[in-house]
Order: structure tokens, then sequence, then C-alpha cells
């Protein structure tokens, strides 16, 4: 009975056993035929990538890589751009004192993490001073220095821009990423070639695609320097001095002084109505004398006309 027992129990234990391995076999099937079709699909991905590099045609693995699998897809999936914003503004702020409003610009500045560029100060007629400053600071500390150079003073005028150039950040990225790859085909072939008259001409087709990626690089960094560092021009003026109020009542002394400047006022009408009446009466004085002279001669004249007779 024991043998029979035990043998029955050997009997229902193999086949939970091999249940078990066929579901443990199945398991392992599945896993690796999940895992070589993600390291398949992400091979697939870069041979594509690196094929698209070589050959110039960037188009042709978004197309390749929608017909993939959804594992694909979300392997190649670009990344969302970081908005690049330039920002602009322009303050005009009055202040009592010019210089030590400039020193303050500056110390706010330089605390933020930015520096001084173009600097022009000028003065008025009446020899009042203007500064004009251009300030550039780090983006993230833009509101924060606007904000303290407008409270500086009185605030006149204040003008604020932003101009967003995300998509020509991503453009120039990615022309500068199929310009390099260009610059790697030509020297490839330039190793490749035997001829002079090959390697004179690609000589001169590497020196020109060289050139384009210098510029392409030189307009990414003027880029990358005008988003990361806002612009700030900074005009300041002197305060005009406000005059005193007066009292509207008058006092003795003010009529004194209203008086002896209404005398000093009449003298110097009487002085300016003689200064130019003087030549005429001079003129007519001297015509009097002749006239003078004239008449005593005919009267010395007369007398002596009958005694002739």
């Amino acid at each position: 009975m024991r043998t029979r027992h035990t043998a029955r129990t050997r009997r229902s234990v193999r086949p939970v056993h091999a249940l078990a391995g066929i579901w443990l076999a199945a398991a392992l099937a599945l896993t690796g035929c999940s895992g070589a079709n993600d390291m398949d699909s992400a091979s697939g991905a870069n041979d594509k990538a690196a094929a698209a590099d070589e050959a110039g045609a960037a188009a042709a693995a978004p197309a390749e890589q929608g017909t993939g699998a959804s594992g694909s897809k979300a392997t190649a999936a670009p990344k969302l751009p970081v908005n690049r914003i330039i920002r602009t503004a322009s303050l005009t702020v009055q202040v009592k004192d010019v210089p030590k409003a400039l020193d303050d610009a500056r110390t706010t500045t330089e605390n933020a993490g930015g520096y001084v560029g173009d600097e022009t100060t000028t003065r008025d007629e009446e020899g009042a001073e203007h500064t004009r400053v251009v300030l550039r600071v780090p983006v993230e500390r833009y509101d924060t220095v606007l904000d303290g150079l407008q409270g500086s003073g009185k605030l006149l005028e204040r003008t604020a821009k932003a101009q967003d150039v995300t998509d020509q950040v991503v453009d120039v990225e990615s022309r500068i990423t199929s310009q390099r790859a260009s610059v790697a085909r030509i020297r490839a072939l330039m190793d490749r070639a035997t001829q002079l008259s090959d390697v004179v001409t690609l000589e001169g087709e590497l020196s020109r695609r060289q050139a384009d990626l210098e510029a392409l690089l030189a307009q990414q960094a003027s880029l990358k320097d005008r988003t990361s560092m806002a612009t700030i021009t900074l005009t300041l003026s002197r305060t005009p001095v406000e005059v005193e109020a007066q009292d509207d009542d008058p006092g003795f002394v003010d009529a004194l002084a209203g008086g002896w400047d209404a005398f000093v006022t009449v003298l110097r009408w009487i002085a300016v109505a003689f200064g130019a009446v003087l030549p005429f009466a001079a003129a007519a004085l001297v015509l009097l004398l002749v006239w003078l002279r004239l008449l005593k001669g005919r009267r010395r004249v007369r007398p002596s006309e009958p005694g002739q007779d």
C-alpha cells in the first residue's frame, strides 16, 4: 500500500513540476522576445540615424521610424526645445545725482553677474549732465535688475521687448549637425582619393563647407549670447532744481526793494532817452549859434546906411 501511495504521489508531482517548467520557459521566451524586439528597434533607429547623417537625408529617418513598432516610436520621439527669447529694455530715469546713480547701476549689474557695455556722457546748454549706458545681465536676473534701476529715481520712460528665436536656434543647430557630417564625408573622400585633380577639387569643396560651418557656429554663438544675457539701455538725467515758493503777502523790505527797482528802472530809461536825444540837441545848438552870429552881423551893417545918404 505504501508503494502504491508513493508511486501515485510521484506521478502527481511530476505533472506539477512539468507544468511549472513549461510556464517558466514560456515566460523566459516572452521576455527574451520582447528584449530582442527592443534591442532590434533601438539598433535599427541608431542605424537609420547614422545612415541619414552620412547620406545627408535627414528627412528619411522619421518616415521609417513611423512604420516601426510602438516602442520604437517612443524611443525616437524628439525632445521639446527650450524656449529661446531675446529680452531688451530701455529706461529713462531722472535722478538728483547722475554720477552716483551710475555707480549704483554698475554695482547692481555686477552683483547680478552682468557687465557694463557702452557708456556716453554729455552736458546740455544749462550744464545738466546726461548719461547713457548699456547693461548686460543674465536673463534669470533681468526682472530684478530692471525693477531696481527704475526705482533709483523718477521714471520718465520704459520700453521692454521680448523676441522668441526658438525656431531659429533649432534650425541653426540642425544645419550645424548636417554641415559637420558633410565636412566629415568630404574628408573621407579625400582619404580615398588617388588622383591629384580629385584631391584639388575635394580640397576646394572642403574649404567652402568649413567656411559655411564656421559661419553657422558664429551665428549660434551670437544667438546663445543674446538669449542668455538680456540688454538694458539706461539713460540718466539730472532732476531740475525746484524754485522755492515765495510768500504772496509783500512786506516793507519787499516794497522797498520794489521801489528801488522802479527808481533804478526810471533812471535807466531817462539815461536812455537822454542818450537818444543828445545828438539832436547838439546839432540844434550848433545851428542856433550859427543863426545868432548871422543875425548879429546884419544888425551891425544896417545903421551905417543912413549916414552915407
